[in-house]
């Protein structure tokens, strides 16, 4: 579907499409999707003041004295919702948040990422991020109720009949396909229900449009089909847990530029990944995760190695990136998004180089070789403590975002 850039334009595709409902999308400050539905004859008031909602209800926003926002749909995000009627369709569009006065509200995470690219572009700098989401699927009982029971025994990349759940996930890519969205791959992965879906790394902001997207489609995919569909670090104890890994490529604008910006991006996140975990790994459940079952726990870096809180894979082509594999699926990704990208810029502005690889497997290695290694924070209460102590965090999450995440935590 071609990306869209004008009023007009969305009016003629909603035209062309049938389009009776009209859902404009926005996300509170933990990423959880919110909307309000409008019918056609009312998007030319929302494209040129915007649709009031009442900010003191979102989660993170507050502000119960002044909590008139209004939302205007981003032209370029409208997508037809394919699990819904064709004939008088929906559509859907994501939206940017602005105070009264017009001007952009700070605490619209969307807005955030928007700025942490910017502030690559002023670097010189283009990052895409490419993530992998991991859902576990698990069969309903006579009431309809979602249970713990995986719909499948089956393993790591196994197939039919072992493997239940290739036919949502064929659904699922082809729902993609009508968004937009262009699927990389999709598999079994390694525990039983669990599956694995990618698609094609892009710029931040689209890159989490799509994150945010994906989630949406698996969900309602997974409850025409009678499952529910689990994104939790965690859902069984003994059992591998739900990552959300960012494969990050970082390049100079400018082609003739030779710089290694690459390790002086991911020396960045090295220095400063204990005080985002916050943000990364937002639940109780996503420190159930870490350390288990090929999930980080040290912070370190090698190649090929799936041991390692950072990665490069081995590759046949010139796509040069590395793989950060501590996020899971609960992440807001507009927020870790630009976390991730801020702390990046720091180490390509202080010139940062990551130590020496660790090219052993930490889940076997020495006890005197561990106890060397830094650790991301063991729970939540820890990781909120690094967040509050980050002159990083400070300087690009507002106050009362971090706040939140901080009362979620316990702090």
């Amino acid at each position: 579907m071609t990306a869209m850039h004008t009023y007009e334009e969305v009016l003629d595709f909603i035209e062309e499409e049938n389009v009776k409902f009209i859902r404009l999308a926005f996300f509170d400050v933990f990423g959880e999707q919110k909307n309000i539905a409008i019918m056609p004859q009312e998007l030319r008031r929302a494209f040129a003041e915007g649709i009031s909602i009442d900010g003191a209800a979102i989660a993170g926003f507050g502000e119960e004295l002044r909590s008139d926002l209004f939302l205007r749909p981003d032209p370029a995000t409208v997508s037809i919702v394919p699990w819904r009627p064709m004939d008088g369709g929906v559509c859907r569009m994501f939206c940017d948040i602005y105070k009264p006065d017009g001007t952009p509200y700070e605490k619209d995470t969307r807005y955030l990422l928007k700025q942490a690219v910017r502030a690559a572009k002023e670097k010189g700098l283009k990052v895409n991020i490419g993530p992998e989401l991991e859902f576990y699927a698990f069969a309903k009982n006579e009431k309809g109720e979602a249970t713990e029971m995986p719909i499948d025994q089956a393993g790591y990349m196994s197939v039919g009949p072992d493997d239940k759940g290739e036919n949502l996930r064929r659904d699922i890519c082809f729902a993609l396909l009508d968004m937009g969205i262009t699927p990389e791959a999709s598999h079994h992965e390694q525990g039983p229900g669990q599956n694995e879906i990618d698609f094609h790394y892009g710029a931040p902001l689209s890159t989490a449009d799509n994150t945010t997207t994906v989630k949406w489609a698996v969900r309602n995919l997974a409850e025409t089909s009678g499952m529910h569909a689990d994104f939790s670090p965690k859902p069984l104890r003994d059992q591998p847990g739900n990552g959300m890994h960012f494969n990050i490529s970082v390049e100079a604008v400018d082609s003739e530029d030779p710089t290694d910006y690459s390790s002086m991006f991911m020396a960045g996140i090295l220095k400063h990944i204990r005080e985002i975990t916050l943000f990364l790994n937002p639940t109780t459940k996503s420190y159930e995760r870490l350390g288990q079952m090929e999930a980080p726990y040290y912070v370190s870096w090698s190649e090929q190695n799936r041991s390692q809180l950072i990665r490069i894979p081995a590759t046949n082509s010139n796509r040069k990136r590395f793989e950060l594999r501590s996020p899971d699926p609960m992440a807001n990704p507009y927020l870790s998004f630009a976390l991730v990208i801020y702390a990046g810029l720091d180490g390509v502005e202080n010139a940062l180089r990551p130590d020496l690889p660790m090219n052993v497997n930490l889940y076997k290695a020495d006890a005197d070789l561990i106890r060397k290694l830094e650790k991301l924070p063991r729970h939540m209460d820890e990781a909120a403590s690094c967040a509050r102590g980050s002159e990083l965090v400070q300087k690009y999450v507002p106050e009362a975002v971090l706040r939140a995440y901080c009362e979620r935590a316990g702090v």
